[in-house]
């Protein structure tokens, strides 16, 4: 049986920010991969001569930003493209009304200064929320404290539950009160015309990788570890584990002693969510140019309520929109042609008769996913803010948990996934190590 300094178990950025770190530090390290590539839920699709994000999009703040940084280090051309957490304004934004007519500006301003209100009361209703009130509860009190008509409540209730789907990809009842504390946006956004992949495949560069190696179990002890994978057995002294909670809380992924507390409690308040994108690209454009979103108010935008203009990528007119929590878990399993017509049928709602068939589709499937079982996670009813940063409790000395779920701040993001294999190799290491030396050009050494 091979045996290494450390094993890490997911090549996702997590995984190879750590086996970077670890490696250059002088470690000698493997890392296993079920799948057949690098990346994880980094996944560029590029067929057609284009690059398409299936998985992680944006850089949701540039500012101090490892992954900004590393981007820059790797030549990774960027877009600016500023969406905020769901924001209503800040960026061009169409919204429309029930009827299907777009709203005035004076309409417009005056919708948005009632999210405003309810969101300056939702901070004190929230921090004040019983620990197993949900993100609906501490909503539906900020709502009932402005005294409004049903008509103008309801309007700003959809928001806030589009905003609970886009942003974690959970029916808003079933998000913690406190899951949206964590998220922040520090500077423009940016996406990727040539595909968010190239960082994961830079930070693989040199090292011992191996694809198709999917894990089953990781048995550890104070004397190291053992990870069984189909090929074979492959022993270390220290192990960090990377995968998502969906694999994490599967049968078919055993840790074994299982994970002590308060891992383990910290574990179960974590579930993984219904996200999927569905990318619609045009012969021409059909909508206006001066906006970075289209927005639907009403029953008819339960589902598809908002479409992200990605033109600028590649100078081809192509919208983006989200099957998000309920939408996505009841299009599961619809044919793509049958979730294209229910998009096209909203479309046409705001736009008649000038909306054409799109010429190229591309719908993803993550809740499908083995090696994910959903995007990302989300803080479910009950759970604390803190459960993210336990969940990296070091266990036994041997054994460390990493991945975008680990880390508090901004979790569900790449930059958490790189923040969190940053720490994971620290406490490997018993020794804080810049996290630069994950995309230096120069080789580090202790």
């Amino acid at each position: 049986m091979e045996h290494f300094d450390t094993i890490v178990v997911g090549a996702g950025v997590s995984g190879l920010t750590a086996a970077r770190l670890l490696t250059r530090h002088g470690r000698r390290v493997l890392v296993l991969e079920a799948r057949d590539r690098v990346g994880g839920r980094v996944s560029t699709d590029h067929r057609l001569g284009r690059a398409t994000d299936m998985g992680a999009s944006w850089i949701h703040g540039v500012t101090d930003s490892p992954v900004a940084a590393a981007a820059e280090a790797f030549g990774m051309r960027t877009v600016e493209f500023t969406v905020g957490g769901y924001q209503p304004d800040s960026r061009p934004i169409a919204h429309y009304g029930p009827d299907g007519v777009r709203l005035s500006a004076e309409a417009a301003a005056s919708y948005v200064a009632d999210i405003h209100a309810v969101d300056a009361t939702l901070r004190d209703v929230v921090a004040e929320s019983a620990p197993d009130a949900s993100y609906g509860d501490v909503t539906e009190q900020a709502l009932a404290a402005q005294g409004w008509d049903e008509e103008r409540t309801q309007r700003v209730r959809e928001y806030l539950e589009h905003r609970s789907e886009e942003q974690y990809g959970a029916w808003i009842d079933d998000l913690a009160a406190h899951g949206l504390d964590d998220d922040s946006i520090d500077g423009d956004e940016v996406v990727f015309p040539d595909g968010y992949d190239i960082l994961p495949r830079r930070l693989a560069e040199g090292l011992d990788i191996r694809l198709t190696h999917e894990v089953s179990r990781v048995l550890w002890s104070p004397d190291g570890v053992v990870v069984d994978t189909d090929f074979g057995s492959f022993g270390a002294d220290t192990a960090i584990v990377t995968v998502p909670v969906g694999v994490l809380q599967s049968d078919e992924f055993v840790i074994e002693p299982p994970l002590p507390e308060p891992v383990a409690g910290a574990l179960t308040g974590f579930a993984m969510n219904a996200f999927e994108k569905v990318f619609l690209r045009f012969a021409t454009k059909f909508w206006d140019d001066d906006v970075y979103v289209i927005r639907q108010q009403g029953p008819e935008g339960r589902w598809w309520h908002s479409w992200y203009d990605l033109t600028a990528l590649h100078d081809e007119p192509t919208l983006l929109t989200f099957a998000a929590g309920p939408a996505a878990v009841e299009t599961l399993h619809w044919s793509e042609e049958r979730i294209i017509e229910s998009v096209l049928e909203q479309l046409r709602r705001l736009y008649g008769d000038r909306v054409p068939k799109p010429t190229h589709v591309h719908v993803t499937d993550w809740q499908d996913d083995p090696f994910s079982h959903g995007s990302y996670a989300y803080m479910t009813v009950g759970s604390r803010t803190e459960d993210h940063d336990t969940l990296a409790t070091p266990i036994g000395g041997v054994l460390h948990l990493a991945g975008e779920a680990t880390w508090t701040d901004d979790p569900a993001t790449v930059p958490a996934a790189m923040f969190s294999g940053h720490r994971a190799a620290a406490n490997v290491l018993g020794r804080d190590v810049p996290i630069e030396d994950a995309w230096a050009e120069r080789t580090a050494t202790d």
